[in-house]
């Protein structure tokens, strides 16, 4: 955790993955994120994965440093409680994170007539208000009909929330951008985020909608070919899979000279024509008459004697390994300073990680673990809204707060 936006005050409504990874990034950072969910927890309280004593793995991973409200949100008293918090005075707070839906007791209108410079930031599934998340996005944008085999009609989904990680992640530069142009006189604004623009937005920017638009047709599947460069999967003499990924000129000639095969890909050369040295899209165009060189050369070496070669050379390669291998990867894992172990409010201890970017003239805070659902409700009441311990109290026998 480092300190760079200490003393913003964010409150966050939220669920799932995206807006609640805004709040974490913000938390990382710095700022006092203030969660609020309903009494006994929201729709992600108790998402998968869990832990064998059905704490959310999920749920303590995306709120670690955050403060935990709970609310009655279904009452008109806890409703009015979490648009105050949201509205809270103070020229750092005014900050509001969610995914509720665009109307509600929580729309921009209803919650800017309490707070003239509010900031909100809200992720949506389609810009039109309609139901979407991160799946079924990736389904319309048709990245599922593009992964997988080569000739495998069925498509293939794969298994990480791309679109909200990138929608969190934009909020969060979208939210300390939109405080930027307040305290330059700008006022407030809300700014929505929908996956579905987040997801087409991506696509264009890559290149794939022009290239669809353009030839009519989407890019086929190809497996774990790189597409537009050399890139594949090769198995060695002793079984392992090794990714090797040649995109510059002298990834590639080290490439060739670690495996021993320069002579060979330089009479392939003449024969074609064409210098793969100077064009990686040759090296991709032409990639069915290399890809054998290369898988006789792999299986005719054990990865003991090709990696420290490929290492000497500065040959870009990653072997496949499992989670649980990776987990013993002092790179990764194992003695990454990123990672501190901590205890959480599941009363697991396991290694957690702080902020992902490093700040080399920063020294890295603790690892600060997810609140306890609701554990910071009277504080966050008395010190944010102002209430007094009798008021707090009401606000209990009345089942408003927990």
């Amino acid at each position: 955790m480092y300190e760079l936006l200490k003393g913003l005050r964010v409150v966050e409504g939220s669920a799932f993955v995206a807006a609640p990874t805004c709040g974490l990034y913000l938390a990382q950072m710095g700022a006092e994120v203030i969660r609020f969910d309903n009494i006994g927890g929201g729709p992600d309280f108790r998402r998968w994965p869990l832990a064998a004593n059905g704490s959310s793995l999920y749920w303590e991973g995306l709120n670690k440093g955050k403060k935990s409200v709970a609310l009655d949100l279904s009452s008109p008293a806890g409703r009015e409680l979490a648009q105050a918090l949201a509205t809270a005075p103070g020229p750092d707070a005014g900050l509001f994170v969610t995914n509720f839906p665009v109307d509600g007791f929580l729309s921009y209108e209803k919650l800017r007539a309490l707070r003239d410079d509010l900031i909100c930031v809200r992720v949506m599934g389609w810009a039109d208000g309609s139901q979407g998340m991160d799946y079924t996005i990736n389904a319309a944008l048709g990245l599922p009909e593009m992964t997988g085999p080569v000739g495998d009609e069925r498509p293939v989904n794969h298994v990480l929330a791309a679109w909200d990680l990138l929608t969190g992640a934009y909020c969060a530069f979208a939210l300390v951008s939109a405080l930027l142009a307040r305290l330059r006189g700008q006022g407030g604004r809300e700014i929505r985020a929908p996956l579905s623009d987040i997801g087409a937005a991506t696509m264009a920017n890559l290149g794939f909608a022009a290239e669809t638009m353009l030839q009519g047709h989407q890019r086929p599947r190809m497996g774990n070919d790189v597409f537009g460069a050399f890139g594949r999967d090769f198995t060695t003499r002793d079984g392992q899979k090794l990714m090797l990924l040649a995109i510059t000129p002298k990834q590639w000639s080290k490439a060739l000279e670690a495996l021993g095969i320069g002579a060979e890909v330089a009479t392939l050369e003449t024969e074609l024509g064409v210098s793969f040295a100077t064009d990686e899209g040759e090296r991709f165009t032409h990639r069915d008459r290399l890809y054998p060189l290369f898988e006789r050369a792999f299986a005719a070496r054990t990865a003991a004697e090709l990696t420290p070669a490929f290492d000497a050379g500065g040959v870009t390669w990653g072997a496949y390994q499992s989670l649980q291998a990776a987990l013993s990867d002092p790179r990764l894992f194992k003695d990454n300073p990123l990672f501190q172990d901590i205890r959480h409010p599941s009363g697991l201890t396991y290694p957690a990680p702080g902020a992902m970017g490093t700040i080399p003239q920063d020294a890295r805070g603790p690892v600060r673990p997810a609140p306890k659902l609701g554990q910071h409700t009277d504080q966050v009441l008395a010190e944010v809204l102002g209430l007094s311990s009798a008021e707090i109290g009401r606000l209990h026998d009345q089942g408003v707060v927990a």
